[in-house]
């Protein structure tokens, strides 16, 4: 069984989904390239609020990807909000699979995508490369996957955002308290020479 280096997590899974469909019925030659462009950090992602921009460089030629990523439903950015209230919310695989299961999957929709190489396919190694650096980076942080959604912004109503940007996969040191973590050493009674 293969080791994938992306889409190990249900967040990162939606992004591979993009480049390896289910409906997919041979083998796509690109999909090993795009999978290396990615590992190897050819791929330069940045963020416009829904729009992901990205610089793929492949050999000598660079290629510009930009996607627009459809806006969350208010019912789902609802739903998500009612879930990740609490005082540690985590966006987990079980989280994703409640969501899902309640009818509002938190995987990405895509607008449009563009890119700028001569490739006269409908989908380019570039911008194959691209769903699998999403990948990478959702399965690293589950939160861009909402982020490049609309999620965390405010509304236009004025409103506050949903879960203020308070989800994430990891602790901050100092965040904890050292005495319900470790116990204090026993001190020897001898004095040093």
């Amino acid at each position: 069984m293969a080791v994938h280096d992306h889409g190990y997590t249900k967040w990162g899974k939606d992004w591979v989904r993009f480049a390896e469909s289910l409906r997919q019925t041979r083998p796509d030659p690109r999909l090993p390239g795009a999978r290396r462009l990615a590992r190897d950090g050819k791929v330069e992602i940045t963020f416009d609020g829904r729009t992901v921009r990205a610089v793929v460089h492949r050999g000598r030629g660079t290629s510009v990807v930009t996607i627009e990523v459809a806006p969350m439903s208010e019912a789902a950015t609802a739903e998500i909000s009612r879930r990740l209230s609490g005082s540690r919310p985590l966006l987990t695989d079980e989280l994703h699979r409640a969501l899902t299961e309640a009818g509002h999957p938190p995987a990405p929709v895509l607008d449009s995508v563009d890119c700028s190489c001569p490739d006269a396919t409908p989908r380019c190694a570039h911008e194959l490369a691209v769903y699998y650096d999403m990948a990478r980076r959702v399965d690293d942080d589950p939160r861009i996957a909402l982020d490049v959604r609309g999620f965390f912004r405010t509304p236009a109503s004025g409103g506050r955002s949903p879960a203020e940007a308070t989800a994430q996969r990891w602790t901050a040191l100092n965040s904890l308290d050292p005495a319900a973590y470790f116990t204090p050493g026993r001190t020897s009674t001898k004095t040093p020479p």
